[in-house]
């Protein structure tokens, strides 16, 4: 079987990066960027475990497996996250063996120009493919068995993005006799082998099970592939994923990124590696200060502790600096502007949001991340999961301490039922949508927010 042109080009879209982390890597040790530490032996080891390293880590992540009708933005996304989780494992590597490895500066180097040239290298690749490669050289021919409104629509996409190199050819289904440009399915088979057809889409809600599984076996016997289309429109605006149940196939609507493993493994390595700067660096002398403020301030003890739902719906214990004075209502009664149970001190947390720094501590023990839908006492969970449709949705993933909704002003006391509404939309935006760059943004947000010492509500 002769092999297909996208087999040969995604293997130039390898070669390429390689080639650009090579180019890069000798700038940085024998030109611009070099380190008079690093000698031609380590420069050699360095380069080597680079190479082997993208090499392991794309046959593992797969990133160069995407289709042609693939959006261009989701594929910059997956592999900017990939090229991430390269360079932080390439980082450990280097670090565990100790191969004198680059300085910062130098490896800052590494990772922007490389950064910088495989964005452009995927923008002129993709560019090649689709206006041109596509439409000369690697162009698909195909037919729709099954007419109706979805097999419309399917030649109507065909017909608005000639970039992906679909050529409709003919329409073939035995129910619409009379019809223009369709032919009668007895017909297919001939008109195969009197043209070159590369693709046959099925168009499920019109044809019966017999019929597709006869077209499916002789796709297999002519070297056609054959794809089913069903109609799910209505549920576009979620993820969709396909699994299979010992052979049987099954549409999960409500997948979402951080389904996948990889994504997991990239937010929770972020999780890992930031929180304990966080600690280190800041907690480490701030809290005994916060700590002997409290103390001094009010009776009680340093940390709050209250249940919160997390994800899945699972409880756990969630930290703060304790911002009230000791009551029988913290686990029933939110806190309010002018709360009267609110010290002097915890006005001033509350106000910088220092009060929810011990979360630190929970993401690195697992229990909640550093971005994501910020966690409710269990009772408000329970009072809204009544009255907001898809409310629980939003326990999905981790819950963070600070999220999307909070980097667009829902932060502290809810006060309204629409208020709420729009905080869960927000969330629930965020966990269909996640990506590693959309957390950093809410992070900047956030940081910008606490700068300019923004109201915290409470």
């Amino acid at each position: 079987m002769k092999k297909s042109p996208s087999v040969y080009l995604r293997l130039i879209f390898l070669l390429g990066d390689l080639s650009i982390i090579n180019l890069v890597i000798l700038v940085a040790f024998l030109g611009l960027g070099g380190s008079e530490d690093v000698s031609r032996h380590d420069v050699v080891f360095i380069t080597l475990t680079s190479n082997v390293l993208w090499l392991f880590l794309s046959l593992v992540l797969n990133p160069y497996k995407f289709s042609r009708v693939s959006r261009f933005v989701k594929i910059l996304r997956v592999h900017f996250t990939f090229i991430v989780t390269y360079f932080l494992a390439l980082a450990s590597v280097l670090f565990l063996f100790d191969a004198s490895t680059p300085g910062l500066s130098t490896f800052g180097f590494i990772f922007m120009a490389s950064l910088v040239l495989l964005f452009l290298w995927r923008v002129f690749y993709f560019y090649l493919n689709r206006i041109f490669v596509n439409k000369k050289l690697n162009f698909r021919n195909v037919v729709i068995v099954g007419f109706g409104e979805l097999a419309l629509e399917m030649r109507k996409f065909f017909r608005l993005h000639p970039e992906y190199g679909y050529r409709f050819l003919a329409y073939f289904d035995d129910n619409e006799k009379g019809k223009e440009d369709v032919r009668p399915l007895r017909e297919l088979e001939s008109f195969c082998e009197n043209n070159t057809i590369h693709e046959i889409y099925c168009c499920l809600p019109y044809l019966p099970n017999t019929r597709v599984k006869y077209l499916v076996d002789y796709g297999l016997s002519n070297l056609i592939r054959v794809k089913l289309i069903t109609d799910y429109r209505g549920f576009f605006q979620r993820g969709i994923s396909l699994q299979r149940y010992d052979g049987i196939p099954v549409f999960n609507i409500a997948a979402i990124p951080l389904d996948e493993r990889t994504n997991q493994v990239v937010k929770r390595g972020f999780d890992i590696v930031f929180s304990p700067l966080v600690i280190i660096f800041f907690l480490s002398w701030a809290m005994p200060i916060v700590a002997l403020l409290i103390k001094l301030d009010s009776k009680g003890p340093v940390l709050f502790k209250q249940k919160r739902t997390g994800k899945h719906n699972k409880e756990f214990w969630c930290l703060k600096f304790r911002t009230m004075y000791v009551n029988d209502e913290a686990d029933v009664k939110q806190a309010t502007k002018d709360d009267s149970r609110i010290t002097r001190v915890g006005a001033f947390l509350r106000k910088t949001s220092l009060d929810e720094f011990p979360q630190f501590f929970n993401v690195l023990a697992g229990s909640m991340s550093i971005v994501g839908p910020r966690p409710h006492m269990l009772k408000h969970t329970e009072h809204y999961s009544r009255l907001i449709e898809k409310f629980m949705a939003r326990h999905y993933i981790k819950p963070g301490i600070t999220g999307l909704a909070q980097a667009k002003g829902y932060r502290g006391e809810t006060r309204t039922e629409p208020a709420m509404r729009g905080r869960v939309k927000l969330d629930r935006f965020y966990i269909e949508n996640w990506s590693f760059l959309l957390d950093l943004k809410i992070i900047v947000a956030t940081v910008i927010s606490l700068l300019k010492g923004d109201q915290k509500a409470y």
